[in-house]
């Protein structure tokens, strides 16, 4: 048989045609993720500002504890005027005695995006909390749904042996998911070891996908990421100073003199909350509420750090710079260009 450089004419033919990619889909949201404190939400206003006489924005709020009404200082909520300026979404929509979970989230955001496209302007999705991005962006897992007999014995093991051993469990099991979590956080390190008894699986290999970019590959990630961890240390330990200032406590002592609300409440679990909880509980001094919550604070942006660095796909921006905010938005025209 005929052969054209070691190669047979169909693959010739192949070799001097590379294949053609398929198009990507066109960009129907921009997200915004960066941990806390990082500049979030004065970016998005900027954002905002900055397409508006292109179509406009609309904000959709990518934040467990934004969800939640009454809780509106220790979660930074953007203020009235900040809120009337542009339209947002997925924010007041929960009581702090009910969860919000992921799945509810992607459903509503899903909606959102599709009704915001439908009005012609474009959703920016804003926010911290990382599980969401990921299950939004890169699907939900199969998870084994909670088992009631796994969680009761779960339960029991830590009122007998306490939390301290149930994590330590968790890092011998499953150390990529340990490092991800507060060792104070009750639900998510007992859902963690319900997951791995139900199917001898680390529940870190529910949530790690293959593919890059994701299945929303349409939906393009900038994230606010500091290069000098002290500049984000600094506006920590500021943003619980004016927090404390604005009234905090006064709101954390309004909730708990509702009577129906607990401490091991994931609302009540938000970081800030359970310090301020713990704090009225054992009468600690202010002082030691402060120094616990900006610690707890520091770690919860590394984990949210560290969750970022998981998504390779996303496009980073240095938030510790003076050029953060007018490269973000030479970047989203850059991603939302057709």
């Amino acid at each position: 048989m005929h052969r054209t450089a070691g190669l047979d004419l169909g693959e010739a033919f192949t070799a001097s045609r590379p294949l053609k990619k398929p198009p990507l889909k066109p960009p129907v949201a921009l997200a915004l993720a960066g941990p806390t404190a990082s500049g979030k939400t004065a970016t998005a206003l900027a954002l905002a500002e900055h397409w508006q006489h292109q179509g406009g924005i609309e904000i959709i709020s990518v934040d467990s504890a934004l969800v939640y009404r009454g809780m509106d200082i220790g979660t930074a909520k953007p203020s009235g005027v900040e809120l009337a300026s542009v339209p947002h979404h997925l924010i007041d929509i929960r009581d702090p005695l009910n969860a919000f979970s992921a799945a509810e989230f992607v459903r509503n955001a899903e909606q959102l995006i599709l009704a915001i496209g439908a009005r012609g302007r474009m959703p920016l999705l804003v926010g911290g909390t990382m599980l969401y991005f990921k299950a939004l962006l890169e699907g939900l897992s199969d998870m084994p749904p909670s088992n009631p007999l796994v969680r009761a014995t779960l339960h029991e093991e830590l009122n007998a042996l306490g939390l301290a051993a149930l994590y330590a469990r968790l890092c011998a099991v499953d150390p990529v998911t340990a490092t991800r979590l507060a060792p104070a956080d009750t639900q998510r390190i007992v859902r963690a070891l319900e997951v791995w008894q139900l199917t001898g699986k680390p529940i870190s290999s529910f949530q790690t996908r293959d593919a890059s970019p994701g299945p929303r590959a349409d939906i393009p990630l900038i994230s606010l990421e500091p290069q000098d961890r002290a500049w984000l240390h600094e506006r920590i330990a500021l943003r619980f100073d004016q927090m404390l200032g604005a009234g905090f406590l006064e709101e954390v002592k309004a909730l708990r003199a509702r009577g129906d609300l607990r401490s091991d409440l994931p609302s009540m679990r938000c970081v800030g909350y359970r310090q301020a909880w713990e704090a009225m509980d054992k009468d600690w001094p202010l002082s030691e509420l402060r120094d616990k919550g900006i610690f707890a604070t520091r770690q919860l942006a590394k984990r949210q750090i560290t969750w970022l660095r998981s998504m390779p796909s996303r496009h980073v921006v240095a938030a510790d710079q003076a050029h953060a905010l007018a490269q973000t938005i030479a970047l989203s025209q850059q991603l939302l260009s057709p």
